[in-house]
C-alpha cells in the first residue's frame, strides 16, 4: 500500500470509525447533564481512534464481518478517553492542555472531571453489553466483556498506572517501567486486537499470538511518546511537551538515553509486524497501521 493511498484510507476509516463511536455516545440531558457535557466535550475533543480502528481491523483479519464490534469499539474509546481525564487531573499530570483543548479539570472543574472519568469508565461496559443484540454468539460476547473488564482494571491499565504513580519521582528499574508500559499503555491495545480476534472467530492460539503482538505495539507506542514528549513541541502533539520533565518521570529515554530509545522502538515494532505475518489472512492497511503507530510523530 503505498503511503499517500494508506494516508488517505487512514483518514476515511477514522471518520467512519467516530461515526460508530458517537451513534454509542448518551445525549447530553437531565439533572446530570454537566457530567453527560464533560464527558461528551473529551470525547469529541479529537485523538486518532486506534484503539477502535485496531480492534475493528483484527476482526476482519479473521474474517469478521459483523456489527457486533461497533459497542465494543465504543466501548474501547470510552475507557481510553475516561484514563486522560484522570491522568491530566492535577493529582496526577497535573496537565491543563489535551488535544489542543483545555483538560477537563480545567474546563469543568476537578469534581466533575473526575466524575466524567468514572462515568465513561462504567458506561463503556453498559454500551458493550450492547453487542448482545446484534450477535447470535453470547458466549463470545461475554467473553469479550470479561478481557475488556480485566485489561482496564487492577490487572490491567489500572495496575500499570498504580505502579506509575507510586513510583513517581523515584529512580525506576527497566523491569519495573516495562511492567508500567505493558500494562498502563499496552493493556488496552491488547483488549482492542483480543476483542477483534475473538469476535472474528480466532482460535485459542490465534488469540495468545495477538495479544503477545498487542503488547509489543503497546510498548513500542509508549516509548515513542517518550521520545516525542522531548523532541516534539505542544503545537504538534496537542499536549505540553516535557510533562515526564516537569514530573520527574523516569522513561525509556532518561533511562536508557534517546539513541537506545529509538532502536527498541525499531526493535519491537518489527517484532510486533512479524507476530501479524505469521496470523492467517491478510489486512494490509492493518500492517501499515501498526508502522504508522510506533513510527508517528504526534
Amino acid at each position: 500500500m503505498k503511503n499517500m493511498n494508506f494516508e488517505d484510507e487512514l483518514l476515511k476509516r477514522t471518520k467512519d470509525v467516530w461515526e460508530i463511536v458517537e451513534s454509542f455516545l448518551p445525549a447530553v440531558e437531565g439533572h446530570q447533564s454537566t457530567v453527560l457535557e464533560a464527558m461528551d466535550y473529551s470525547m469529541r475533543a479529537g485523538g486518532k481512534r486506534l484503539r477502535p480502528m485496531l480492534m475493528r481491523e483484527t476482526y476482519r483479519l479473521f474474517g469478521g464481518m459483523g456489527k457486533e464490534i461497533e459497542p465494543f469499539m465504543a466501548a474501547i474509546e470510552m475507557i481510553h478517553t475516561s484514563s486522560l481525564i484522570h491522568d491530566d487531573l492535577p493529582c496526577m499530570d497535573n496537565d491543563t492542555l489535551r488535544r489542543g483543548l483545555p483538560t477537563a479539570w480545567v474546563k469543568f472543574g476537578y469534581d466533575m472531571a473526575v466524575l466524567a472519568g468514572d462515568g465513561l469508565l462504567i458506561y463503556s461496559m453498559e454500551t458493550a453489553a450492547k453487542a448482545l443484540n446484534f450477535s447470535d454468539r453470547p458466549d463470545r460476547v461475554a467473553r469479550a466483556m470479561g478481557i475488556l473488564a480485566q485489561k482496564t482494571g487492577i490487572f490491567g491499565m489500572i495496575g500499570g498506572q498504580t505502579v506509575d504513580v507510586e513510583l513517581a519521582g523515584k529512580p525506576i528499574p527497566v523491569d519495573k517501567l516495562d511492567f508500567i508500559y505493558r500494562l498502563k499503555t499496552g493493556a488496552l491495545l491488547e483488549a482492542s486486537m483480543m476483542i477483534g480476534a475473538l469476535l472474528g472467530g480466532a482460535s485459542e492460539d490465534e488469540l495468545k499470538a495477538v495479544e503477545e503482538m498487542a503488547s509489543k505495539i503497546g510498548l513500542a507506542f509508549q516509548i515513542q511518546d517518550d521520545i516525542l514528549d522531548v523532541t516534539s513541541n505542544a503545537e504538534v502533539l496537542g499536549k505540553p511537551v516535557f510533562s515526564d520533565e516537569k514530573n520527574n518521570k523516569t522513561t525509556y529515554v532518561t533511562l536508557e538515553g534517546m539513541e537506545q530509545a529509538k532502536m527498541a522502538v525499531e526493535r519491537i515494532s518489527k517484532e510486533a509486524v512479524a507476530c501479524l505475518q505469521k496470523l492467517p489472512g491478510e489486512n494490509r492497511f492493518l500492517e501499515e497501521l501498526i508502522r504508522m503507530l510506533v513510527n508517528r510523530e504526534k
